[in-house]
């Protein structure tokens, strides 16, 4: 078990994800999160690529991110696609530059109840829990398969209560928290359905990296 310090930078959380495209849902709950948790600020890491989705289907990485830009405005939310930058694929190597290349800030990792369910296939799953904080998102449709998921039934022991929530940065490692917000049906899949060119409204932009201030091509 890690044993940490006080907070030694800005609060900021960490919410990964395809964003194909970003949509309201994403908005609602990261706007709840900062608020839940007491963030500085949250950003969006627009994956160039996840492992456990298929490529199909997926759009450009400079269009989702120009998604995730335009649902971030006027909010705390900062949209990046520094997963690109930093050459990293897999969500354990992802964090571990990140907390070298900030040293001041301290990170928790936002993860919806449907990759609890499903958190074990994701590589050094364990070295994940280790490294930062975990709060879980409920939602519905997902929550009864995420407590009975095998990476559940580790975390338990290491389960804080929601009324602690605002202490993440005091906590000693692992640790996960379960938080639950109004539910909110919205899904990029049913987007696609109903508009599946939605990315071609952003070709040819260059779209500005809001954590890294690097043009996305």
């Amino acid at each position: 078990m890690i044993r940490r310090g006080p907070i030694a930078g800005r609060a900021t959380g960490l919410l990964g994800g395809s964003f194909n495209p970003a949509h309201g849902g994403h908005r609602a709950i990261s706007v709840q999160a900062i608020e839940a948790l007491a963030l500085d600020e949250l950003w969006w890491l627009v994956s160039p690529g996840n492992p456990l989705k298929p490529k199909k289907d997926m759009a450009p990485l400079p269009a989702r991110l120009a998604s995730a830009r335009a649902q971030s405005l006027r909010s705390r939310i900062r949209a990046t696609a520094i997963e690109r930058q930093l050459g990293t694929r897999y969500t354990a190597d992802t964090l571990r530059r990140l907390i070298r290349r900030y040293p001041k800030r301290q990170f928790i990792w936002i993860m919806g109840a449907d990759n609890l369910a499903q958190f074990v296939r994701w590589r050094r799953w364990r070295d994940i829990a280790g490294m930062i904080p975990i709060a879980v998102i409920a939602r519905p449709g997902y929550n009864a398969n995420a407590m009975a998921a095998p990476a559940m039934a580790w975390f338990r022991r290491f389960v804080r209560r929601p009324d602690q929530r605002k202490n993440w940065t005091q906590w000693s490692l692992p640790a996960l928290v379960y938080l639950r917000f109004p539910p909110d049906t919205r899904s990029a899949t049913a987007i696609r359905r109903a508009d599946p060119h939605w990315h071609k409204r952003y070709e040819g932009r260059a779209i500005r990296d809001a954590v890294t201030r690097s043009l996305i091509l």
